[in-house]
Order: C-alpha cells, then structure tokens, then sequence
C-alpha cells in the first residue's frame, strides 16, 4: 500500500471539524463525519488551520459548537429557511459522475501512527494535474477549486512528486512532444508535467530517465572556478558602490566562492546586512550607526551588578551556557588557540549580547559554531554581531525550541530522497529511519563541523547566494546520501550504525564533487524538488531591508 492513501469526503457527510493546537508540535484537524467515524489527523506543518475554516466556510455553514470551542459543525442548521438557503450556495453545487450535485473536499489519511507530520495530497486527475497553475481551466469546476484552495494552501502536495520519480527525468527533447501527445492520449494524471530545463546556462538542457540516476554519475554540475578576486568584485560594482547585476554576482559566487580578502565586503551583502544597491557611503553610514547601537545593547548585560545576576535565573543560565562553549570552539584554529585569546572574548560577549539582542531566542548550543567565521572574517565585533544577526534572520528557526524549524528541513529532506533516490528511500522507510534525525548536525550547523575551515566558508557562500534554490543545503544533504547510498542499503546499516557512519564521514567528503552532485540535483528536480519543500522552511530569504525602522 502507499504511504498516503486519499479520499474525497462529500460535505454533506461530515458533521463536524475539531481544530487541535497543541503547545508544541503541529496544528492539526480531525474531520467527523456524521456516522461517527473519525478520520485521522490533517496536520499543518506551518499554521493555516484559521485560513482552512475560513475556507470551508465559504462553501457550507460552519457553526462553532456551544460545548468546545474547537469543535465546528457543518451544516447544522436547526432553522428549516436556513436549510433552505443553505441548499441554494450553488458554487459548491457540482454533478457529479452519477449527475447527482454533491460537495466534496480531499482530505489525507496516513497508514502510519499520529503525531507525525504527514503531507495531504490531492487525488484524481483534475486535481493533480492543476497542481501549481501550471494547466489553465478550460471549464469552471467548483468541486476541483476547494480542493486545490483547501490542501494546496494549507498542506504540502508531494503525491505529485512522488509519482514524478518515474516520469522526471524522460528522452531528449526531439522526443518530448511525442510523450506529451501519448500521456495525454492516455489520461495519464502526469499529463502536465513541463520538460525539465536547465538552469544552468552556456551548456545544452539535458534530460535523464529516471532509472538512470542511479547508474549514471551526477555530471551537469559545472566545474568551479577560481575565487572572486577583487579585480573581478570591481566590475560588479557601479561608481557608487552599487552592486549592479545581483543576479550575475550571485551566479559567479555560486560557482567559485570569495577570496578570503574580500570576504569582508561580500559578505554583508549577501547576508543581506548592507542592500545590493546601497552604495559606499551608505554602507559606511549604517556601519557607525550599528556600531553605537550595538554598544547600546552590549552595555545592557555589561551593567549587571552581581546581586542583580543572583536574581536574574535566565542571564546567569544563558551566560554559563556560552563561557562553556565559546572555550571549545575552533580552538584548534590559529585564530582561537592558546589561553586568554581575545577573539574567544569577542565570540564571548557578541554571544552575550545577542542573546540580549533576541531576547526570546537567547542562545542555544550550535550558535558559537555559526558565528566563529563571521567574527573570524570581520575582525570587527560590531561588524561580526550584525552579520550574525542577519544570518540568524535566516536560521534563527533551527533554535526554536518546539524544533519546528529544523523538522520541517528534516521532512523536506525526506521528500527530496524520496522524489531523487527512491531505492534509499524505500530502505529508510524500511530500516524505521524515515525522520532523517542522523542528518540533524549536517542541518542545524549548514555542514559546519563536516569540512576544513576554508572549505566551511567557501560553502557558506555558496548557500547565502541562494542561484539555484535557497534551500540547496537540502540537496547537498541528499547528495552526500546518494554518494553513499549503496553502501547504505548494501550493509543493511539501522539507525545507530547510520548515525555513526554519517559522523564519521566528517573530513572526508568530496566537496566540490558533492557541490556539483547537488547542483545536478536541484536541476533536476526543478519544481518538483520546490514541491517538497514546506513553505517557510529555513533558511528564508533575507528581507530586502533589516533596518527599516532606522
């Protein structure tokens, strides 16, 4: 059996929805119907369970229940002109294939235990094949549009992707238009796939039968370059200091990384702290006034008088946390080694003040591995905090403590394996490894502790270009499984010896070869891949402007 099974629930057979929103972990509903049944749980991996009554609501009478706030009844009308007018919202009024009217909406049901994060997908041919907007409605059906406004807003569609392993990745173009004419012909619910295409430019768009990915090696990938030189940093930039073709600069970084003496200036740019089209002298501006406001915050926990600490739990528990950190970070890296370093201070007290800074985040274990680079290439401390505050705009969700953040990457990945390497797939699914925890310290720190120090920032970059998907760390995690996939199922290896395996590959994985697996992959998956990705997965884009209210 499939992992999701789907059905179309009528309306008129539901009676009620009961709404959970429990503390920590997923919003979810559970849909009755008017036997008694009740379905199992339709989990919302990102909110949206107000947008999904609101929804429902445009389509039959939801009234909240006098005895539980989070119970809804649908269409339980005591008033018979109320049943009447009810009857009459011929929007949701659709013929069906009897010709008899009825309304429906999809709903998921998984064959595995609750409490997971499940994705709903919508079954049937019109659905499906509308998926993304791709197809243009050639007829008005009312039924197809809730079904598309209810799961596909509110629940990520992966049965399309799913299905897409075996038809991704077909013969060359020539032969295309005549794959399209037979599926069409043939109803096929993959009528409306679009010929994948290349992203990457200067080299002829190729396409892959699915079951050649396995056999043959990933080689789309272009070759890297050489750094970003600051000769070649100059013709990105106007007179003013403008960068003036963001996209060009991100593609060239993308493919060779910075020289470390120009890391400075990029950086904050692609971080997001300083804008692509700020100029020299705004940037110099914002740097002072940063400054001054960062000794603000810093004096906050600088003027904490001991009897003040001994009655402020959370300080002295958040501040005891980084002293044991900060001392055993990089220390074997020539810029934090040896006793009484300053640079460890540093790391020390922009720790400190950002969690003064982020109040609700504070600070958790992995932070001092995120900002030991960034200090180490802007060997300014005010300069190191901003550009540890911007990227933590974009990771700060990996902290969070329900862990949302880092689930939501986690199940992504899982659909990415599934949609790229189903045999894996299918042996994690097997061997009871499907929450892809083994993978957690890959994701929480972007590879930090997997890779030399040089090799850690060259990486960085890569990943804040956000050129092919901003969600590409994603794919460099499946590439590295896929490099070791065979060994994986050949050794039948459980979840412990996984683990295990997966630590021990640190400092010995191909980078660059893993980089042009991955950009392979992404290319590949294309749309497909974004569709197995939740909505607000870390890490977001940065926002055009962090300092609007300045």
């Amino acid at each position: 059996r499939n992992l999701y099974t789907i059905r179309v629930v009528p309306l008129t057979d539901v009676h009620s929805i009961r709404r959970h929103a429990p503390p920590l972990g997923w919003q979810y509903v559970i849909v009755v119907l008017s036997s008694g049944l009740a379905h199992p749980p339709l989990y919302f991996y990102n909110g949206g369970v107000r947008e999904f009554l609101a929804t429902i609501k445009q389509h039959v009478s939801l009234l909240r229940s006098r005895n539980d706030a989070n119970v809804f009844l649908v269409n339980d009308l005591q008033d018979p002109l109320q049943k009447s007018l009810s009857s009459l919202e011929l929007p949701r009024a659709v013929p069906g294939s009897n010709g008899t009217a009825h309304s429906s909406i999809s709903s998921s049901f998984s064959n595995e235990t609750p409490g997971r994060l499940y994705d709903a997908t919508v079954d049937g041919k019109s659905t499906t094949t509308e998926y993304n907007g791709k197809q243009k409605q050639k007829f008005n059906d009312p039924a197809r549009d809730i079904s598309i406004q209810v799961l596909e807003k509110f629940s990520l569609v992966t049965k399309f992707a799913r299905e897409t392993t075996s038809q991704l990745f077909r013969e060359s173009d020539s032969s295309n238009s005549y794959e399209r004419k037979h599926w069409a012909n043939s109803g096929s619910i993959m009528a409306s796939i679009p010929t994948i295409k290349q992203k990457v430019p200067d080299e002829n768009s190729t396409t892959l039968d699915s079951m050649q990915v396995d056999k043959l090696s990933l080689v789309w990938g272009k070759p890297r370059q050489s750094p970003l030189n600051y000769v070649e940093w100059a013709t990105f930039l106007d007179s003013e200091g403008r960068v003036k073709d963001s996209e060009a600069l991100r593609k060239r970084i993308f493919y060779g990384g910075v020289e470390n003496n120009l890391r400075k200036e990029v950086w904050r740019i692609l971080l997001g702290y300083h804008a692509y089209d700020s100029t020299y002298a705004e940037r110099e501006y914002l740097a002072s006034v940063k400054k001054s406001e960062y000794e603000v915050i810093k004096s906050q926990w600088q003027s904490i008088s001991p009897a003040q600490a001994k009655r402020f739990t959370k300080f002295r528990e958040r501040r005891g946390l980084i002293e044991k950190d900060v001392v055993r970070t990089d220390r074997s890296f020539t810029y934090y080694d040896g006793d009484d370093n300053q640079n460890v201070t540093l790391l020390h007290d922009i720790l400190l003040t950002y969690s003064f800074y982020n109040f609700d985040l504070g600070y958790c274990q992995g932070m001092s591995d995120l900002l030991s680079p960034i200090l180490f290439v802007m060997e300014d401390e005010s300069e190191a905090f901003w550009s540890f505050v911007a990227l933590m705009e974009r990771l700060g969700p990996n902290f969070n403590r329900d862990q949302n953040g880092m689930h939501s990457q986690l199940f992504a990945l899982s659909k990415l394996v599934e949609l790229l390497d189903s045999p894996l797939h299918n042996y994690l699914k097997q061997a009871d490894c499907l929450n892809y925890f083994f993978c957690f310290r890959w994701i929480l720190i972007q590879f930090k502790r997997e890779f030399e120090y040089e090799q850690v920032m060259y990486l960085w970059e890569v990943f804040w270009t956000h050129y092919l998907s901003e969600h590409f760390h994603l794919y460099v995690c499946v590439a590295i499984l896929k490099r070791y996939s065979k060994k994986i199922i050949g050794e039948q290896m459980d979840f412990d010896t996984l683990l295990k395996f997966i630590n021990e590959l640190s400092g010995h994985i191909d980078l660059d070869g893993i980089i042009r697996d991955a950009e392979a992959l992404c290319v590949c998956a294309g749309e497909n891949g974004e569709a197995c990705i939740p909505p607000g997965t870390p890490p977001s884009l940065p926002i055009e402007s962090m300092y609007l209210d300045d």
